[in-house]
């Protein structure tokens, strides 16, 4: 009996993302990022690095940064993302991210990197640290992303200038060499909340704020948690309702939707009549509980640190070797001799 061919699986699209190790994530991140990721993975090829290279562009403690990594890795676990369905690695491990940025920074232009918002603002930051890798930065965020023929980059406003330079990194290259490198597009989640500071509801929830009150920390105990949000800036009318000018209520409505599914009529009719106090603990209260699985998970892990290298070793064996067949095509084209 003549079998008949069966067609072959659709290759998924590639996402790739990566996270700074540079101390523990807020409830911003968790919410308008990592939470992005976790749902990421049942529908794409997923792709995801602790991009501890980029970190010492500003001057780190050795001893500190090595923690952070191990800390930030078994973070982006505990939020959910699974080394079995995505390939998640610690950038230093795979040596093509730093070979591929030497190349695509021949194919750069000085007036490009001169640009960027970034440099300039991380300049103004750190005067004392102006260092080229600061200003080169960008064509390894671009190696990174091109390295593995990533169709779809999640970005934020901030890294949207980043992403179009990687897009014209990759086209001067294929216009020389021929078609290397897929163009990536912005991923934007369908479903990424903004979260602003507790404390200036106009500004983004940052963990740099000086004020600790600003910002959630994901493994702050619950106490603290709900204690910060009864302390979050509000305003004198004691209506929960989304209105302009009420930009408090507004960010807090937009974090207790995010974690509990309810859209704001159903907040806003939960809370009728019941003033900001009731409102302040509630969204606290479901914060802590939201995150309380995440906290308890990162302890477990950090207490298993042969599971952690156990993970981190076979990530960035997967990914070294999706990496190099890139690696590979580009030192060709450009007329290095094969090993």
């Amino acid at each position: 009996m003549e079998q008949t061919a069966q067609p072959k699986p659709e290759r998924r699209q590639r996402i790739f993302s990566g996270i700074q190790p540079t101390g523990i994530m807020t409830l911003g991140n968790y919410l308008g990022a990592i939470k992005n990721w976790v749902a990421l993975q049942d529908e794409y090829d997923c792709v995801y690095s602790v991009v501890n290279m980029h970190a010492i562009t500003v001057r780190q403690d050795p001893k500190a940064l090595r923690e952070n990594t191990l800390a930030a890795l078994a973070l982006v676990m505990a939020c959910g993302i699974d080394p079995e369905k995505s390939v998640l690695f610690i950038q230093s491990h795979v040596k093509t991210h730093a070979e591929l940025s030497w190349v695509l920074s021949c194919n750069t232009q000085f007036g490009e990197l001169s640009r960027m918002t970034q440099f300039k603002d991380k300049s103004a930051k750190h005067p004392e640290n102006v260092n080229a890798g600061l200003f080169t930065y960008p064509v390894l965020m671009a190696a990174d992303i091109l390295l593995y023929q990533a169709d779809l980059v999640p970005v934020g406003i901030d890294q949207k200038q980043h992403l179009e330079l990687a897009r014209n990194i990759a086209q001067r290259f294929n216009g020389v060499y021929g078609n290397v490198f897929t163009l990536p597009d912005g991923y934007i989640p369908k479903l990424a909340a903004k979260v602003m500071s507790l404390q200036e509801p106009t500004k983004k929830m940052s963990k740099s704020d000086d004020n600790p009150k600003a910002f959630i920390g994901i493994l702050d105990k619950p106490e603290t948690i709900v204690k910060k949000f009864r302390s979050a800036v509000t305003d004198s009318e004691a209506e929960v309702v989304c209105r302009e000018g009420k930009d408090g209520i507004n960010n807090l409505m937009a974090i207790y939707s995010a974690v509990t599914g309810r859209d704001f009529p159903a907040i806003e009719a939960e809370f009728a009549g019941r003033g900001y106090g009731d409102f302040k603990t509630a969204v606290g209260e479901a914060v802590a509980e939201t995150l309380r699985p995440v906290r308890e998970q990162f302890e477990r892990l950090m207490a298993d640190k042969a599971c952690l290298e156990d993970c981190y070793r076979k990530g960035a064996a997967r990914a070294e070797a999706i990496s190099q067949r890139t690696l590979d095509k580009v030192y060709k084209k450009i007329g290095f001799l094969a090993k």
